[in-house]
């Protein structure tokens, strides 16, 4: 280790395709050997771990998704005995199965050592105080952060999400240098600051790791201006292993660095499934490279983003997450993004980054109304006022996007916070 960063962290590129290829052979043949699904499925593309020589050679294996792990509940995907599985971690299944996740001793030190990496890149050091208010339990947010803030040395509060009164109360008391919490949920906290009267900038929080739901750079300058932080991008998913598969660096805040020695990144065409060109715009696919109690094979994140080339560390960068392929909604013929709304909400200074969509039906038309909430100082808005934000948002929506919506100004506090994910479509179209 050198200056706080592993050898690998500033190793070259042929050193890190090197580690890859060696442990992508290893991975490919342990899944074939101890999990009968990828056994069946490599087989029926006609293709064996032995032909892998390559990186390039990945291309010709099969994907693996969501449906995969929810088809083999709950533990038809791990790779070792279900002895050897020290925890389990498993997602919400609010449309259908939960996915199931297993980790060995191992997994769960590699994925500790990966959240510590992730936290010195972030500026964090041993010694911080770390708030982590993601939620614990089956989700891997908050025990994911836990653990790794206490591999790098650091004081960890195990607060969880929920408990916004208390969450403040012990921030102020406690002193937190560093905050791990989706970023919905940051904002939800700068309201109930403002609520008890206190200023959010002037807590001791120098660090907010944000993560678990695309964001957007206003977002993110809207969080940094309330609170007077610097506020970094962790990207993780549980079917990889949670938290802590890439995360931004201080120094260059330019998309999260991917922790290539332990995750093989790949961009599709979404349709199609075909591997595009470096920089190209596509889904993230991963195949991790370490793990031994559930390795994933191509998984496909749903995530639309692209490969950006290394600048602080040596391995590349995601580009900003623009949305899921799988939250892209069709509004007359027109694809539209969560992700692209927030960015037009949040370029109108009297708007808070508090909003729902709302997408109907009227009949053969779909109809798209944005609910929106005033910023807390301009709570007494008058109606013309309130009529002119409306309309400018609107402007922008059909200008930028092409799409016409109505805007609903609605009062404050009166869209739904979330306790950690937050919820950015209500989709009452029939099915």
């Amino acid at each position: 280790m050198q200056n706080g960063l592993h050898a690998i962290e500033t190793a070259s590129r042929d050193e890190i395709s090197a580690l890859q290829v060696s442990r992508l052979k290893s991975t490919l043949g342990h899944v074939y050997n101890h999990v009968p699904h990828y056994r069946a499925k490599f087989d029926a593309a006609g293709v064996h771990p032995d032909d892998f020589k390559t990186l390039s050679d990945l291309a010709r294996f099969p994907f693996t998704t969501k449906q995969d792990l929810r088809d083999n509940y709950p533990y038809g995907m791990f790779a070792v005995p279900r002895e050897a599985v020290v925890r389990i971690h498993a997602s919400s299944g609010t449309t259908g199965k939960p996915t199931v996740v297993g980790y060995t001793q191992k997994d769960i030190d590699t994925w500790a050592s990966l959240i510590a990496r992730s936290i010195y890149a972030a500026g964090g050091r041993a010694g911080d105080i770390v708030h982590v208010a993601y939620g614990y339990g089956l989700f891997t947010g908050g025990l994911g952060a836990h653990y790794g803030a206490e591999k790098l040395g650091c004081t960890v509060i195990p607060m969880s999400g929920g408990q916004t009164e208390k969450q403040v109360q012990l921030i102020c008391d406690f002193q937190p240098n560093i905050i791990m919490v989706t970023p919905s949920y940051m904002l939800n906290l700068a309201d109930e600051f403002r609520r008890q009267g206190i200023d959010p900038r002037t807590t001791r929080l120098r660090i907010g790791m944000h993560g678990a739901e695309p964001w957007s750079e206003a977002m993110r300058g809207e969080i940094e201006a309330v609170f007077g932080i610097e506020a970094i991008d962790l990207y993780g998913l549980s079917e990889v292993i949670g938290p802590g598969v890439a995360s931004e660096c201080a120094e260059s805040k330019d998309g999260p660095v991917i922790w290539e020695d332990h995750f093989y990144p790949e961009i599709i065409d979404p349709v199609s499934g075909e591997v595009l060109p470096e920089g190209s715009q596509g889904e993230l696919v991963f195949t991790s490279l370490s793990k031994e109690a559930m390795p994933v094979i191509r998984y496909r994140t749903r995530d639309l983003t692209r490969l950006l080339p290394p600048t602080s560390r040596s391995m590349r960068r995601i580009g900003k997450i623009t949305g899921r392929s799988d939250d892209m909604l069709i509004i007359r013929g027109v694809n539209v993004f969560p992700s692209q709304i927030e960015e037009l909400i949040l370029k109108q200074p009297k708007l808070s980054p508090h909003y729902i969509l709302e997408v109907t039906r009227d009949g053969h038309l779909d109809s798209m109304k944005v609910n929106v909430e005033l910023k807390p100082e301009f709570e007494f808005a008058s109606g013309a006022e309130k009529e002119f934000v409306a309309h400018d948002l609107q402007h922008h929506i059909k200008s930028y996007i092409g799409i016409s919506a109505r805007i609903d100004i609605v009062e404050i506090g009166g869209i739904e916070r979330s306790l950690g994910k937050a919820r950015r479509v209500i989709d009452k179209r029939p099915k």
